[in-house]
């Protein structure tokens, strides 16, 4: 280990091997604190390559608790984190909604670290219990189309570093792994990351397992489509910019997706909009990222179309009664 850290400070890239045995050294305990943060720091630092996430998403994949459940027709939605910009639960609210269009959702999430509320924070304020029991999960896939993985209950190994990543409180590789190894894969996805190279690695990465996906990155660095400026776009045939005049819409104020300053909030943010109450904004950004999510159902489909279909779902309140969110 001392000779893998050693290459991490002199800036050299790690081999897929070498990854591998990083996370397997996490999971065995052969590793202490101060070790695993200079590794964090030392890759955060010089930028994470290709051969390296591909190994440590191979070793927390093997490493991954089974649950059996069809990834099969499915998607998952869940951005990298650690953009620093303090939205919405965008893409928790964006599978609520897909969800309730009648499309199944597996998605996976953790609690937030560089961010004041994940997608595993909303959920339990909202009053949900997280699971690893495959026949609970499915029974929740087939009643309401979506079902939540909270990875500390499928990755062992993430609880070993959560901790240190809490403390740490900014972001490092496991952000980057987080959209990549929910235990199902299921078949599409959309993900979001925070910074374009990431993004080029998300979609070679993807395009070698995914039926359909689209990876995005804001310009102006959010790991969200946000249409608060330009977002590129690239999925299995696109490479394409889009902004908020793309949907005939207005260029969207961060401060109008701020999540707020308590998990509370957030989470009232998520219940507004799901009863068809949220502000222009916050339904002109999930009707964006909605109609994205829904063209890996249906790659042909234009964009603008499956956005306005999005729209008046969502000021219909249908997602709220379909969730039974108050």
């Amino acid at each position: 280990m001392k000779e893998i850290i050693n290459k991490i400070i002199d800036k050299e890239s790690l081999t897929l091997e070498e990854a591998k045995k990083i996370i397997y050294a996490i999971a065995e305990e052969r590793i202490n604190a101060s070790q695993i943060v200079a590794i964090l720091v030392g890759i955060q630092m010089r930028g994470l390559q290709l051969e390296e996430i591909k190994g440590f998403r191979s070793a927390l994949l093997e490493l991954a608790i089974p649950i059996q459940i069809d990834g099969t027709n499915a998607i998952d939605l869940c951005g990298t984190g650690g953009d620093g910009k303090n939205t919405f639960n965008i893409s928790t609210t964006t599978a609520f909604v897909v969800s309730a269009m009648g499309y199944k959702v597996i998605k996976h999430g953790n609690y937030g670290v560089s961010s004041t509320c994940g997608s595993s924070n909303v959920l339990e304020e909202l009053g949900y219990n997280f699971s690893s029991d495959s026949e609970v999960l499915n029974h929740q896939l087939l009643e309401k189309n979506i079902c939540f993985l909270h990875a500390p209950l499928f990755h062992p190994t993430l609880l070993k570093v959560g901790g240190i990543r809490k403390d740490l409180g900014v972001r490092t590789f496991f952000n980057a792994l987080g959209p990549l190894v929910n235990p199902v894969q299921p078949q599409y996805q959309l993900t979001g990351t925070y910074n374009l190279e990431l993004a080029k690695i998300y979609q070679h990465i993807l395009h070698e397992d995914r039926k359909e996906y689209r990876v995005v990155f804001g310009m102006n660095g959010y790991d969200e489509l946000t249409l608060t400026d330009q977002t590129r776009v690239l999925g299995r045939s696109e490479d394409d910019y889009i902004d908020a005049s793309f949907f005939n819409q207005s260029v969207v104020d961060p401060t109008s997706i701020f999540s707020g300053s308590t998990i509370t909030e957030a989470a009232n943010i998520l219940k507004a909009i799901a009863r068809g109450e949220g502000s222009n904004a916050q339904n002109s950004v999930i009707s964006a990222n909605v109609a994205l999510a829904l063209q890996c159902f249906h790659p042909t489909k234009p964009l603008k179309e499956l956005f306005n279909e999005a729209y008046v779902f969502i000021k219909s309140g249908k997602t709220a009664s379909h969730h039974n969110i108050k």
